[in-house]
């Protein structure tokens, strides 16, 4: 169940199967990108402290995430509802977190190469601002659990990003490759509507909200990043920092091969 706090009706707490393994395939995918990374040598634990942080925030939450799935599968409300309080304070966190690495990369190297800046830095701050929206939504609707867990399976979806874009040869994919992951990341609440039209016959209205309000988001963040004040706001931030040293558009490095 894609729950972080218990709802207070008994009679629809059932059924947690299928959300805590969506759980898990999500926090797997999004670990074994990470893991990926750092085992061909991508990526290192020497790194600024910032993205040490980061990083620590936001692999907590997965451990809270899926302890809650644990937990909801166990019956235990009690210890669900008690636990799940912690979203309140580690929601608005992870935004904070985010927000603050996505400034710091862009300065420190403009961000990934097969990304264009405006895009990573636009789309991505937007992405995050979803994340949160979505997700304290799902915390304010606890008490209708088809709302809940499906909202929360949603938000969870749009974090799995970084750790799709780790398992995908990006490099190759340039100019699309944001674009790309983004729809691999609808695959999980599509699974879901698909999942709810066996065992319901209709797709919740939770799944059509939250999916309409990921894909209207990343849609008008695409259009501000190519618009002119997303171009200003970027030139803004990496201002005289090492990121604006490199093109604004994805590129290959000189020499690059995979």
């Amino acid at each position: 169940m894609a729950t972080i706090a218990a709802p207070q009706n008994s009679s629809i707490r059932g059924n947690t199967r299928f959300f805590t393994i969506m759980a898990f395939v999500m926090g797997s995918v999004i670990l074994a990108g990470f893991s990926l990374n750092l085992a061909m040598g991508r990526s290192s634990f020497d790194a600024p402290l910032a993205y040490h942080v980061h990083a620590l925030i936001f692999m907590g939450w997965i451990g809270i995430y899926l302890a809650q799935h644990v937990i909801a599968s166990a019956q235990n409300w009690k210890l669900h509802a008690s636990f799940g309080k912690i979203a309140y304070i580690w929601i608005p966190t992870m935004v904070l977190a985010a927000c603050m690495i996505l400034v710091v990369v862009a300065r420190r190297t403009g961000g990934p190469f097969f990304f264009d800046v405006k895009e990573f830095l636009v789309s991505n701050l937007v992405g995050v601002l979803t994340f949160g929206g979505l997700a304290w939504w799902a915390l304010r609707r606890q008490r209708y659990n088809g709302w809940h867990r499906r909202l929360m399976l949603v938000s969870m979806s749009i974090l799995t990003g970084p750790g799709i874009g780790r398992l995908l040869p990006l490099p190759l994919l340039i100019p699309n490759a944001w674009i790309i992951i983004f729809c691999v990341t609808l695959l999980f609440p599509i699974i879901g509507m698909i999942a709810d039209k066996r065992k319901l016959g209709h797709v919740h209205l939770a799944y059509w909200w939250g999916t309409g309000i990921v894909v209207g988001t990343f849609v008008g963040s695409m259009l501000v990043a190519y618009s002119p004040l997303g171009y200003a706001f970027t030139e803004w931030v990496i201002a005289g920092s090492a990121g604006a040293e490199r093109p604004m558009q994805a590129f290959l490095p000189p020499g690059f091969s995979m």
